[in-house]
């Protein structure tokens, strides 16, 4: 396995605001990303990048869900001016405008990026996606294909960086951070030595419900391993959880979580932002995540414990 390499984004706030316009870029990529609130649209689409083909994101809250709109244009400036006027889309607060230098999208190309991106969206299942079908992907040559998924790779890299998340799968096949060692002397292949886990484990418990979850640390992500116990309700009756609530109920939707008896279990290994959000979900309310994970092996020891011990051992510079 070749080591990950680091790469070189450029993020720039035209009008000096997080939240007003940003335009983003990788080193070494033809691409190129403009966001802008629906406020601003009118000074974002005078910029010259919008005249040119591409893709683009219509982004906002539908029925109090996060929804979206996927579509491809020739002139992303004309099609964007259409949807600003439509009545049937003003649900939507951010567009995310994706074009390449020197115009070098052709129609052909923003089709199949249309098509694969909403198919990536759709797999995910995180947002209310307003497109109505799955277009096809339009028939390009092979090295064609090659470099357009080259592009959508690397807009994958640039679009969590201008807050947009709708792509990133978090939901994972159960037994994903378990690896199958070769058989042991004496084992037939038939019947392989039982799976070890990589990374670090830690378990949330709550006695009174006879409710166990187990995570593991893995390649920087925390991640609740497919059979871990969930509740099977939101219990912050008062409405608190913001947006671990609608984490709990987004996971249920979209079957990661499934009542089994008095509880949920997780179907699959799932991907999490935090141990907070983890262990929020698995208790049904917000809960202190690096206080609630204890370490498998020792659970006197808290998830925060575990951590101070490893920030402690890591020395310091300077």
């Amino acid at each position: 396995m070749t080591e990950a390499s680091g790469r070189s984004l450029e993020l720039f706030y035209i009008d000096g605001r997080p939240d007003g316009m940003i335009t983003a870029e990788l080193f070494n990529w033809t691409g190129h990303v403009l966001v802008a609130p629906r406020i601003r649209l009118a000074e974002a689409l005078s910029r010259r990048e919008t005249a040119c083909s591409g893709v683009y994101l219509l982004l906002g809250e539908k029925e109090g869900e996060n929804a979206a709109y996927i579509g491809e244009a020739e002139e992303l400036s004309s099609r964007l001016r259409t949807h600003a006027r439509s009545e049937d889309k003003e649900w939507w607060e951010t567009a995310v405008m994706v074009s390449a230098t020197g115009n070098r999208l052709n129609k052909a190309h923003v089709r199949y990026l249309e098509a694969r991106l909403i198919g990536m969206a759709r797999e995910v299942g995180h947002t209310l996606l307003q497109n109505g079908t799955s277009p096809p992907l339009p028939s390009l040559t092979e090295a064609d294909i090659a470099k357009m998924e080259a592009f959508l790779a690397n807009l994958m890299v640039v679009l969590p960086a201008v807050r947009v998340d709708m792509f990133i799968q978090r939901s994972r096949p159960a037994g994903s951070t378990r690896s199958i060692p070769a058989p042991a002397a004496g084992n037939s292949p038939a019947e392989p030595a039982v799976a070890a886990s990589d990374g670090i484990h830690f378990l949330a418990r709550k006695t009174r419900r006879a409710l166990l979850a187990r995570a593991v640390l893995h390649d920087g992500e925390f991640i609740v391993e497919a059979g871990s116990e969930a509740s099977d309700r939101w219990l912050n009756e008062d409405g608190k959880g913001g947006n671990y609530k609608l984490l709990y109920e987004e996971l249920r939707r979209s079957g990661v979580l499934v009542p089994q008896g008095p509880l949920c279990v997780f179907t699959r290994d799932y991907a999490f932002h935090s141990p907070s959000a983890a262990a929020s979900v698995v208790f049904g309310h917000s809960t202190n995540g690096p206080s609630a994970w204890k370490l498998e092996e020792d659970e006197d020891v808290t998830y925060a414990d575990w951590q101070a011990a490893q920030l402690s051992g890591a020395g310091g510079h300077g």
